[in-house]
């Protein structure tokens, strides 16, 4: 593929579309992989009668929900579905974050005669791209995901995953284009994109903070991945309220995290925080914004009929 000068169209920041609507007539365009290999997701479907259904299983998985650009993605992603299988083609979905994921998968094994294929590219990845496609058309694992090594001499001025995430944004693509961000143990980066993309970031991401960096493209299976970093640690509150139990796990007053799920800062499992009051349960992940990961451990309570809970901070 010959270098891009520009973002290719459809990937600058002004499209607003949650999926990428790509149709394959032939299968056989795609570069034969390994039909299960360990970073691949596969999702046997349960048939039904008909694929008439998609309304209501829509439905079903969206009642309750509040955030409406979520079900917006989960309604886009099912009528894909639809048209895949009505069409016998294969389409494809940007990168989805796990809940999103996850949802749109509870709905799809209600529909008949769709296949999915969720890749992250490593296996314990977040953000995946979903592929849907008629079984009889979809016999291979579609080539949608690629890989890029980003290095640079970062002993001095070592870079955080948003300083990766943000130089890369400041390129023009935006974020459904990229999942996810694998910081390297040298203070580089492997990054999982778009095929499409990776000619024009190796031409055009030059610089991370002011660390000069070059990137290349590498395969899949080239990606480095360590477990995350965390520190654990018990604290006693008198209720599992994301106000109090953030509060503790970051370090922050608890009227500052109010005030940070006030202007949408703060999400549980990806979804953002409605009310402050909102309570976690063990495995509940909590991100704030600017502050990082928390994740829920274990939860007893003591005999003065309060909570220990186990926090486990991702350093």
């Amino acid at each position: 593929m010959a270098s891009l000068a520009a973002p290719m169209p459809g990937l600058l920041r002004t499209i607003t579309a949650q999926t990428t609507h790509t149709i394959t007539r032939n299968p056989n365009r795609f570069k034969s992989i390994p039909f299960n290999p360990p970073f691949l997701r596969f999702f046997p479907l349960t048939p039904l009668r008909n694929s008439s259904g998609i309304s209501e299983a829509a439905a079903h998985a969206l009642r309750g929900r509040d955030d409406r650009n979520f079900s917006e993605s989960v309604k886009q992603i099912l009528e894909i579905a639809k048209r895949a299988s009505s069409r016998r083609d294969i389409l494809h979905t940007d990168f989805l974050t796990p809940p999103a994921l996850k949802e749109a998968m509870s709905v799809l094994e209600k529909l008949a005669d769709v296949k999915a294929i969720a890749q992250g590219g490593y296996p314990q990845a977040e953000r995946c791209r979903l592929s849907v496609g008629h079984p009889d058309v979809m016999t291979v694992a579609p080539d949608v995901i690629a890989a890029l090594s980003i290095r640079g001499n970062f002993e001095y001025e070592p870079c955080s995953h948003g300083d990766f995430l943000g130089a890369i944004l400041g390129t023009g693509i935006v974020r459904d284009k990229l999942g996810d961000i694998l910081l390297q143990s040298d203070g580089g980066a492997h990054v999982v994109v778009v095929p499409e993309l990776v000619d024009f970031l190796v031409s055009a991401l030059d610089k991370v903070g002011n660390v000069s960096v070059s990137c290349e493209g590498i395969p899949l299976l080239a990606l480095e991945y360590e477990p995350p970093r965390t520190k654990s640690f018990k604290t006693i509150e008198a209720s599992l309220r994301v106000d109090a139990l953030a509060s503790a796990g970051f370090k922050i007053s608890r009227s500052k995290l109010v005030d940070l799920i006030s202007s949408g800062d703060v999400r549980i499992n990806w979804t953002p925080v409605a009310k402050n009051g909102a309570t976690l349960k063990t495995g509940d992940l909590v991100s704030v914004s600017g502050k990082g990961r928390l994740k829920i451990g274990e939860i007893s309570q003591t005999k003065k009929g309060k909570y220990a809970v186990e926090l486990i901070r991702y350093l």
